[in-house]
């Protein structure tokens, strides 16, 4: 009897000691979403209780920031854990080299199951992925067209619900129960031109929402990009394709402007066109009885709830269909090891600076939210202030996954912050480089880095101008001290560690100029 018993107790201590399952991995991204419109950042614009929830049961990152703002770019960092001028992918124009060993692949290869659903952006057919289903480039919120490898497909319904009801149907039907899974969550919310789904604008499009208080910001303390770009809300946001107004409202009153060119309308069917009419043509109707007292100001104002009520309103959607992933992975006992990852391919302006859209190296689009739940090993409800990048993810979900990362990828794991270890990190500075100039909103080229205190930018090519901001002193980053005396050993410094940034991510002038020249072969600049 003794002998069965130490037998039964040694087959009991085999049993224990088996490895644990690798974690799944729930990648999640919104396109343009600003970290000021999760109410885990700010709660002054909107409610998110389901994006929020990552954060009361994982990590909070409140310094993270991309490397080149800007939507195809940004997604060619996060698969190669590469910088721009490295993967290629400069802008959102130029290809994207199919060469580049995605993390993906490497997934896909170590015996996990990988599948994408939503907004890839670039590329019809991704690498690394045992089933995907994507929006042709920037896609339609309205019935919108897939692209899969099998041929193209329709949907119909409203684009945030149709790639969630993707993305679930592909976990219950076709998920490999003895496989790790990879998942790529992508939404294409909240991308302008922003059309919310009808449950949405029917509340939203009667909400007030607060003005930033750098709304009227008439950049004179600030250089010449700050000046010239062209993403201010009175002089370059469109009434029609953006805030909605139709050609009926342009031809009342006079105005010389297309309403609504939008083609995502067209795609509506009667039902659906009928419901959008019932609420935005007593908007247009609205307009234009006060337009003709309206001043500048005043229209600006118009424009910005405008534009809050349909971007908002397309978070919305957002989040709560993130609740019913992440109650999905409830439901079915798979969030105890699944890693659920929230962001953004980049930051955004909801006003801030007078301005919508992104490019810039200020906080507002460098920026991006990161949120990230690892049951076991985050420390639930954690704020981490420490300078991360999406150039860090593709090397933090391959040591998740006890995967080897590539030599050559640029980023660091941040599976050390992520476990608590802070004493494992050593980055003091990020950095950034944006090269689509001339383009959409003209922004000029630059680059720089951003330390947790200061941050310094070097526009080029038409201009040779540079910028310093105090980050602790002047948050909304209103004051160039660059020229400041007080400043100019903060600048030396800087320099010197920008310099050194720059050897280290092997980008350089000799670079850019190669970049430039691609430009003028190509006719974009002169």
């Amino acid at each position: 009897m003794v002998l069965i018993f130490v037998l039964c107790q040694c087959c009991h201590s085999k049993k224990t000691e088996t490895a644990p399952k690798r974690p799944n991995i729930v990648f999640i991204m919104s396109d343009d979403h600003a970290y000021q419109a999760i109410s885990a950042y700010n709660s002054t614009l909107i409610q998110t209780p389901n994006i929020d929830r990552l954060a009361s049961e994982g990590m909070l990152f409140t310094n993270a920031s991309v490397t080149n703002s800007i939507c195809a770019p940004s997604r060619a960092v996060i698969l190669t854990g590469k910088h721009s001028h490295i993967n290629g992918k400069i802008d959102n124009l130029s290809p994207f080299d199919t060469t580049n060993v995605t993390f993906p692949q490497l997934f896909k290869t170590a015996g996990y199951q990988t599948a994408m659903f939503g907004k890839l952006h670039f590329g019809n057919n991704p690498k690394g992925f045992d089933e995907f289903k994507i929006l042709p480039g920037q896609g339609d919120y309205y019935n919108p067209k897939f692209i899969t490898s099998t041929g193209d497909t329709i949907v119909k319904g409203y684009v945030t619900d149709i790639i969630t009801d993707l993305t679930i149907d592909w976990m219950d039907k076709r998920r490999d129960t003895t496989k790790p899974f990879l998942l790529m969550y992508l939404h294409k919310a909240p991308h302008r031109s922003w059309l919310p789904e009808q449950r949405h604008y029917t509340t939203y499009s009667k909400k007030t929402f607060p003005l930033p208080s750098t709304l009227f910001d008439d950049y004179s303390t600030r250089g010449t990009a700050a000046k010239t770009a062209e993403m201010n809300l009175l002089k370059h946001m469109h009434l029609g394709y953006d805030n909605k107004l139709t050609q009926e409202t342009f031809n009342t009153l006079n105005m010389d402007d297309t309403g609504l060119r939008n083609g995502a309308i067209k795609r509506m069917s009667e039902e659906q066109k009928a419901q959008w009419d019932s609420i935005y043509n007593p908007i247009n109707d609205e307009f234009i009885a006060q337009f003709p007292t309206m001043t500048d100001s005043t229209l600006m104002v118009w424009k910005y709830q405008r534009y809050m009520q349909d971007y908002l309103g397309c978070i919305a959607a957002v989040d709560e269909n993130v609740g019913r992933l992440l109650q999905y992975l409830d439901t079915h006992q798979l969030s105890d090891n699944t890693v659920v990852v929230y962001t953004s391919d980049q930051g955004f302006y909801l006003g801030e600076h007078g301005w919508f859209d992104k490019r810039f190296m200020y906080n507002e689009s460098f920026k991006t939210p990161l949120l990230i739940k690892w049951p076991h090993k985050i420390h639930p409800g954690t704020t981490q202030t420490e300078l991360v990048q999406n150039l860090d993810f593709a090397q933090t979900f391959l040591e998740i996954a006890g995967i080897q990362a590539p030599e050559d990828m640029q980023g660091k794991s941040l599976v050390p912050l992520l476990k608590g270890e802070k004493e494992r990190w050593d980055r003091d500075a990020v950095y950034y480089h944006y090269y689509e100039y001339p383009a959409e909103h003209a922004v000029k080229r630059h680059y720089g880095i951003a330390t947790k205190s200061y941050k310094l930018i070097h526009f080029y090519y038409d201009v040779d101008e540079w910028e310093l901001y105090d980050n602790e002193k002047d948050s909304h980053e209103l004051n160039n001290v660059y020229e400041n005396p007080d400043y100019a050993d903060i600048v030396k410094d800087l320099k010197a560690k920008l310099e050194t940034l720059r050897i280290q991510y092997k980008d350089s002038d000799t670079l850019n100029n190669h970049y430039i020249q691609i430009y003028k072969d190509k006719g974009y600049i002169k």
